[in-house]
């Protein structure tokens, strides 16, 4: 089974290997300190079980294992954590087990075992990502990964299975659904047409063309984007709104 182990503490990631490398069968991937490092770990080696802190700097495990629900194949998730006032949390955010430090061996063994139980059933994608909504959307790149701040989005456009993701240094790919994205950040982006969702921010006008055609302008963007009818009288709302 190989494993991440992501923990801000050294000692606290030397512990957890020692104790795992007592278990047999373990294959410890990497070491990280930060919830983006873990992220790009994961990515880059595929494990069947990350054991994540929550309290990071940057990104917390909370949100580090909101983002791993998304990964195919999604890897086991089990929170290390020196507080236990974050239990409802982490199974919201679907994690497999709940330890605190310090970690007792007979503890550990028995999470690694409820891992080992989930990547056999390997748990669907499409379960609940928690309450909490994520800072970041997170691209995978040939097994690395990009985090996009979702600030920096300008606007969601659907093609095929992906979403393409327009922000503020470029464009990226995201394995999420549309419908999806609106349900976690409504408040946030406005839909425009069924296969495109605009950040509220970046709206400055519709104009409609000589055959009758709407069409949203943005801020930064370097082309008007089309406007199904059926969107024209909510969006003429919400830019009245702004």
């Amino acid at each position: 089974m190989k494993v991440v182990i992501a923990d801000d503490e050294p000692h606290a990631r030397e512990r957890l290997r020692l104790l795992l490398t007592q278990l047999g069968g373990i294959d410890i991937v990497a070491e990280v300190g930060d919830g983006r490092s873990a992220l790009e770990a994961c990515a880059t080696h595929d494990p069947a079980l990350v054991l994540l802190d929550i309290a990071m700097p940057g990104i917390d495990g909370l949100e580090v294992a909101r983002h791993l629900s998304a990964f195919e194949p999604r890897p086991a998730v089990v929170f290390c954590t020196a507080y236990d006032a974050h239990a409802l949390k982490a199974f919201e955010a679907a994690a497999v087990d709940y330890l605190v430090k310090p970690v007792r061996p007979e503890r550990l063994q028995a999470a690694v075992e409820r891992a080992r139980t989930f990547t056999a059933g390997r748990a669907s994608n499409d379960e609940g990502h928690g309450d909490k909504r994520r800072s970041h959307l997170c691209a995978r790149l040939r097994g690395s990964l990009r985090l996009i701040p979702i600030e920096e989005i300008r606007y969601l456009q659907a093609e095929e299975k992906y979403v393409v993701v327009h922000h503020a240094r470029g464009e990226d790919l995201v394995e999420e659904s549309l419908k999806s994205l609106e349900d976690e950040f409504g408040d946030r982006f406005v839909r425009i047409h069924r296969n495109c969702l605009v950040a509220r921010h970046e709206l400055v006008e519709l104009r409609r063309d000589l055959d009758g055609h709407v069409h949203a302008v943005l801020r930064h963007g370097d082309r008007p984007l089309e406007v199904s009818r059926r969107c024209v009288t909510q969006l003429r709302d919400t830019i009245r709104q702004l």
